[in-house]
């Protein structure tokens, strides 16, 4: 079939996302359920006359309470993240939980002395439950290419196209040597008796760097992977994010023989039943 670069432009789609694209919420319940224990513990804080009695009655039950506190300000480092104190020195968050003192001047100088004694939280469960909603936003960029992920390998189940995923360089010695010493992660790998197929999806509903960057580093392996007779870089990906990006992605077009999105993967995915049947 003959190959246009218009008509997989004109293809590209705007987006792959599904109303279960937005939040992951068994994990952002997983999240606060690991820590419950200690945030009931907290919830003594809020609407307290004397902040640091009620701090010592916590310490003097279970002082581990307090080595949850980063997520209260919506940090998940496990208290490692560095920061000034009021001494200007560069301490680890986790510092501040080490003491009474500590942790109350962890609370007065986040703030978060005001927001429990003025009772602005009526439970510290619900309260880090929003955070973690939040903060799963952050993760929608890598959700977005698992998505993609997704989409195709349903594709490949849907035809009893035999597939492994996530699969390294380092398998074979001859992609190791044309590819040099960086390892490289394939997202899919497609075996048949003429050529093995390493393959990468992504999908890109928004512009920026990043494609130029993609487009340019494929150009680059693809012909070194072609170089071997029996083995080939497919690249699956979509969006019209790469409307900004359309010269790089040509010259990608270009280079790359196989390369597809989703209207068209049926064509790879023909190729590879051909090549089963012998046709």
């Amino acid at each position: 079939m003959e190959r246009n670069f218009e008509t997989f432009i004109s293809q590209l789609q705007e987006t792959n996302q599904t109303l279960d694209f937005f939040c992951d919420y068994e994990k952002i319940s997983n999240n606060v359920d690991n820590i419950k224990i200690s945030l009931c513990m907290l919830n003594s804080l809020i609407g307290t006359a004397n902040l640091r009695r009620s701090v010592e009655a916590i310490w003097e039950r279970d002082r581990t309470a307090f080595n949850i506190m980063d997520i209260l300000i919506a940090v998940r480092s496990n208290g490692l993240k560095k920061v000034l104190d009021s001494n200007g020195e560069c301490v680890a968050l986790n510092k501040f939980f080490e003491s009474v003192d500590g942790v109350v001047e962890y609370l007065e100088n986040t703030g978060l002395a005001y927001i429990l004694k003025e009772g602005k939280i009526k439970n510290l469960v619900d309260y880090v439950f929003g955070i973690e909603t939040g903060l799963d936003s952050n993760a929608r960029k890598n959700r977005s290419g698992h998505v993609m992920e997704k989409m195709v390998s349903g594709v490949f189940d849907e035809n009893n196209i035999t597939y492994r995923q996530e699969v390294y360089s380092k398998e074979w010695a001859d992609i190791k040597r044309v590819l040099g010493d960086d390892e490289k992660r394939f997202d899919f790998v497609v075996e048949t008796t003429q050529k093995t197929y390493l393959i990468e999806v992504n999908f890109y509903s928004g512009g920026g760097s990043k494609l130029n960057e993609v487009a340019r580093s494929y150009s680059d392996i693809a012909p070194k992977i072609n170089s071997l007779p029996n083995f080939e870089f497919v690249w699956i990906t979509d969006g019209v994010g790469w409307k900004s990006a359309k010269n790089k992605l040509q010259e990608a077009y270009n280079i790359i023989p196989k390369i597809y999105n989703l209207t068209n993967i049926d064509e790879f995915i023909n190729l590879i039943k051909g090549i089963r049947y012998g046709m």
